[in-house]
């Protein structure tokens, strides 16, 4: 694979030193595929598409935001949901008419982010990444009140999936990762809203990636892997939340785990 940190500027330095130091001892590809397999499966188990987790990891090794990250996290966002789906569907975990209608609403309106990521400075986007995250974070530690089955409040959730789903095709992810903790928020359980999220998820993860496509830099044989790996930890990570692991349990170790990789992003812009 061409080095991807070569031509950096120098205030990369520091956000890309792990993997000037890894390659002096392992594959640079195959850290990258390996740490992409575990985001995966992680983000599989909350039928979430990988990329708001990816976004802050290939940062670490690609130095472009919007020509190099971000398109290559939302192919990888498509391609895990839709696994995902298909594992949390196999347990019975999905109201397919919800779930397509806003998949219909994230479509429609996950473009018109990608198209202001073109305008907006890389650093204005990572800003707003990290007030998202921020919110993630509380929403998943947060304990919700869930509702008796039928009485969710799916037309709040619909309504706001339209600005979750601008605010995400700007930051280059899916709007998963937003949408999940609000289907939470207005009563969905946990592997129920899981598996909606997975979903809606997925069409609009495509759509966002059309406007990059003009622009975007990808390594052919490093994305080929990364899909393929990405969909099965995806789809073996929904298997195992289903099947294994209480939902509460799951968010709490999940929002220490984004927390994490994005403190770290956030002393790399600063240092």
């Amino acid at each position: 694979m061409r080095p991807l940190i070569a031509s950096a500027p120098p205030r990369l330095v520091w956000g890309l030193l792990p993997a000037v130091l890894i390659t002096g001892f392992v594959n640079l590809t195959w850290v990258i595929v390996g740490g992409l397999a575990l985001l995966a499966l992680l983000s599989g188990m909350l039928g979430l598409g990988v990329a708001f987790a990816a976004v802050p990891f290939l940062s670490l090794f690609m130095p472009d935001l919007v020509h190099q990250v971000q398109p290559l996290s939302l192919l990888l966002n498509g391609i895990t949901a839709l696994f995902a789906a298909a594992g949390f569907a196999m347990a019975g975990y999905v109201d397919w008419r919800r779930a397509l209608l806003l998949a219909l609403v994230t479509t429609v309106s996950a473009p018109a982010g990608a198209y202001l990521a073109q305008l907006v400075p890389p650093t204005l986007i990572w800003i707003v990444y990290l007030l998202a995250v921020g919110y993630l974070a509380y929403r998943l530690f947060r304990p919700v009140k869930e509702r008796e089955v039928g009485h969710e409040n799916f037309r709040l959730a619909l309504a706001l999936a339209v600005p979750i789903s601008i605010l995400s095709g700007l930051l280059g992810v899916g709007p998963g990762f937003l949408l999940l903790p609000t289907l939470i928020l207005v009563g969905f359980e946990t592997k129920h809203a899981a598996g909606m999220n997975a979903v809606a998820v997925t069409p609009p993860s495509f759509s966002a990636l059309l406007p990059h496509l003009s622009t975007a830099h990808f390594d052919a044989g490093l994305t080929l892997i990364l899909l393929v790996v990405g969909a099965a930890a995806s789809f073996t990570g929904a298997r195992i939340s289903t099947r294994f692991v209480p939902g509460a349990r799951l968010k709490q170790a999940f929002g220490v785990l984004i927390v994490v990789m994005t403190a770290y992003k956030l002393a790399a812009l600063v240092l």
